[in-house]
Parts: C-alpha cells; structure tokens; sequence
C-alpha cells in the first residue's frame, strides 16, 4: 500500500466520522416534542451501540459458530473440538497451566501488595516505597518477560564459561550446579508467574493502600483504646473494612491473567510445557490453521472471563458506594 493510498483511508474514515457525527447532531438538534429526551439519547448513543455489535457481538457469535466447525470451517463437527480439549494429554496442560495461573497469581500478587501498603503506610518514606513497587508497572509485558528470560538465564557449567543470569549466578557462588529453569517441568511455569506478580503488585499496592487510607480513623482509635494493635489491627479492622477492594483487586488481576500472553509468548513460546489458553488458541489460530480449535479455546476463554468481569462490575459499585 503506497502513501497516497493511506493518506486517501485516512480522508475517508475523517469524513466518515464527520458524517455520522454530523447526522447524530442533526438527528438530536431536530427532535421535538415530548419525546425530544429519548430522541437525543438514542441518537448519541447509536453510534456506540452499532460499534459493539460490530466489534464485539458479531465476532464473539462468529467465533462462537467455529467453534463447532472443523479446522478449514467447512464442516460441523459438534463438540468435537471441545472433547478434545478436555481429553487430549497436551491441551490438558494447557488447562492446568491456565489453572495454575489463575489460583497463584490473583493471590500472591494482591498478597505482596498488601502487606505493602500496611507497612509503608504512614511511614517516612512511604511516596519511595510505593515507587518502586509501582514502576514495573511501567514495563510492558514484553519488556518484563526480557528482563525475567535474562535473571532466569543458564549456561553450562565448563571452564571458562561465565553465568550471566542472575539466579544461576548465585547458585553458583553458593556451589551448586547452574540450572536451566526454564526446561523444569512443570515448575518452569511457576518462574513464569512471578514475571506477573512483579507487575501485578504495584497495582495491588496502590488500589489497596487508598483503601486502607479510607478507613475512617475513629474506628483505628478506639481499636487501639481497647488495646486492638499490631496484627490483631490488621486482621480485625483493617482488612474487614478494605475486603470489597481486595475483591475487585483480586477478579481484575484474575481477569489480566486469564488473557496472559505475551510472556509465555516471549519466554517459552509455550514450549516445555508452559502454554496457556491464550497462546495455544493463537498457536492453533495462526500458525496450525485450525480455526475449529482456536475458536473453541477462544470461547473457553470468553466464558471464563464473563463470571469475573460481571462480578468485578458488582464489586466496584460496592467500593463506590461505599
């Protein structure tokens, strides 16, 4: 595609949103009479409404009707594709592993941010303390993954040969053999994790710490007056008056790594072992060509997703409620 042609798509699709919202502002500007309100809003709200169903509910049913095809999409084959999720040895570690990464990362993430914001809470260093934390946020997940694929790094243990990643490194010195972590079934898949929780803490610390400062601090007083202090605070007062956050902080990370790709992709490219639903339905996608398949996994991941997100939508309206 030549210049001239992108510059002529980039005319089109200006003057395509100028007409659509040039229609909606005549549409809203000529309504009259006591419907002139609901007029309006459908007129504004229109647009919104058609890119959904475009962008979102036509893909999800065509997705949907795949799934039920063969590879080429040219014959039904029921639940065929969906049996041999469930039943095949490999597609069955990719469930595991998406399991695994679902139950440890949530907990451990939201875990690590939460005792850190209790303890740098109120303290003198407390806006440092949060930076750090908080800066892997700033890294991309490919980024992360790099920089976690270097401190995993191995060599072999010959003369001469020096370890450059940073956990066999130490190993070393301590006098043990160098390991290569990243071909260890199935804890390979645990090391992978971590590169989420590292990202996924600060945004723990930083939604549960405004939580903690909410806490009205009359109730911290007379919890101390009546001698509440320390960890029977923490688990008393504390925690009880922050667990609507926790549970948004918690379902909006389990949603982050429902979708997990990019690292697994950059780590291991779902070698040894570590796919999850997300990598192996753009491995069967895009490079087996087996749309039947990637479009079963898809749904998988759709309905998994739905129940945390509805919820996560419950649990906020709670926090802001409140």
């Amino acid at each position: 595609m030549t210049l001239l042609d992108k510059l002529l798509q980039l005319l089109v699709a200006v003057a395509v949103f100028a007409a659509v919202m040039g229609v909606v502002l005549l549409v809203a500007d000529r309504a009259r009479g006591r419907r002139t309100d609901l007029v309006s809003g459908l007129a504004f709200v229109a647009p919104a409404v058609l890119l959904l169903v475009i962008g979102l509910l036509y893909p999800a049913s065509r997705t949907a009707a795949q799934s039920f095809l063969d590879a080429s999409s040219a014959n039904f084959v029921g639940l065929d594709n969906y049996i041999r999720i469930f039943t095949q040895p490999d597609l069955v570690i990719v469930l595991r592993n998406t399991l695994l990464w679902v139950v440890i990362a949530p907990i451990l993430s939201t875990a690590i941010g939460l005792v850190y914001a209790v303890l740098v809470d109120r303290t003198r260093f407390e806006a440092f303390a949060k930076a750090l934390i908080f800066l892997p946020m700033a890294i991309s997940l490919v980024g992360a993954s790099i920089i976690w694929k270097f401190v995993y790094a191995y060599r072999p243990n010959q003369q001469n040969i020096q370890q450059i990643g940073l956990v066999n490194q130490v190993l070393v010195w301590l006098g043990f053999e160098p390991v290569n972590f990243i071909l260890a079934e199935p804890w390979n898949n645990l090391l992978l994790i971590v590169v989420i929780i590292w990202i996924q803490a600060g945004f723990a610390m930083t939604l549960l710490s405004a939580a903690i400062k909410a806490i009205p601090s009359d109730i911290i007083e007379a919890a101390r007056l009546d001698g509440v202090g320390g960890v029977r605070l923490f688990f008393y007062i504390t925690l009880p008056s922050i667990r609507p956050a926790v549970v948004v902080v918690i379902t909006a990370i389990s949603i982050a790594v429902l979708k997990v790709f990019d690292i697994v992709r950059t780590m291991t490219g779902g070698q040894f072992g570590t796919s999850v639903v997300a990598n192996e339905f753009y491995l069967q996608s895009f490079r087996l060509s087996d749309l039947g398949m990637g479009s079963a996994l898809a749904m998988i991941l759709f309905v998994l997703v739905v129940p945390i997100v509805i919820y996560n939508v419950r649990q906020m309206r709670k926090v802001d409620a409140r």
